[in-house]
């Protein structure tokens, strides 16, 4: 199963190393569009217009075989569940899924747009803004996984309370410290500027109440079932 999901990745990596330009052109859409016209990235290396597109393809190529690696994993895994387990573990694999893809896209077509605009806006008299394609890549990368990993706090809050790690009851207590954490966690994550911060850290917020909302539901939904019966699958 491991090398059916590298192969897989490598599959995936074939077309986009083909087309490794058309997907750096894609990335750097947001950031040129708020520099003056006919400006351009630039690149402080000799090598770096080969290296940096193919690392991006291979990026992509990896987060684009994500659903059939995780179906991999699921495989080896789900043999030693119980039924019940599986119930639960299915939609929240799908869930999180989802929602990294979700945390990506609303960060290249909102967070993008919104940060380069500040950055390109706030720069001193005379100062050329001349981004480095590898520094850029870099960057955006940084930030892409950053928000899909920031949106995966309803499922992280789902497990918690399925485990029994932390009561329900708890989380709904804590909610004053969450609310400053996530502003921590944002700003750590995000380049040093309020708005980047703030655009992270009200989605993050809004998804840990809707991850205990879920995990209300969830909840309920078990207690009406028998917690002592286990089937093998």
């Amino acid at each position: 199963r491991l090398m059916r999901a590298f192969l897989a990745v490598i599959l995936v990596f074939i077309p986009c190393a083909l087309y490794s330009n058309q997907l750096f052109e894609w990335v750097s859409h947001p950031l040129l569009q708020q520099l003056p016209a006919n400006s351009m990235l630039i690149s402080t290396s000799i090598t770096a217009p080969f290296t940096a597109p193919l690392k991006l393809a291979f990026v992509t190529a990896l987060v684009v075989a994500m659903p059939y690696v995780l179906y991999e994993l699921w495989a080896f895994i789900a043999p030693g569940l119980y039924r019940h387990e599986k119930s639960f573990a299915v939609p929240l694999l799908l869930s999180a899924m989802v929602l990294f893809y979700v945390g990506v896209a609303f960060a290249y077509y909102v967070v993008f747009p919104l940060i380069f605009k500040f950055f390109v806006n706030t720069a001193p008299h005379g100062v050329q803004v001349m981004a480095d394609i590898s520094n850029y890549m870099e960057f955006v990368l940084v930030l892409l996984f950053s928000f899909g990993i920031a949106f995966e706090v309803p499922v992280a809050v789902v497990l918690l309370v399925l485990m029994g790690l932390v009561p329900l009851e708890k989380l709904t207590q804590i909610r004053g410290y969450v609310l400053i954490a996530v502003f921590v966690i944002a700003a750590i994550l995000t380049p040093p500027d309020a708005i980047s911060q703030t655009v992270m850290a009200i989605p993050m917020y809004l998804l840990y109440e809707g991850g205990i909302l879920f995990a209300r539901l969830v909840a309920r939904s078990r207690a009406k079932q028998n917690p002592t019966q286990r089937n093998d699958a």
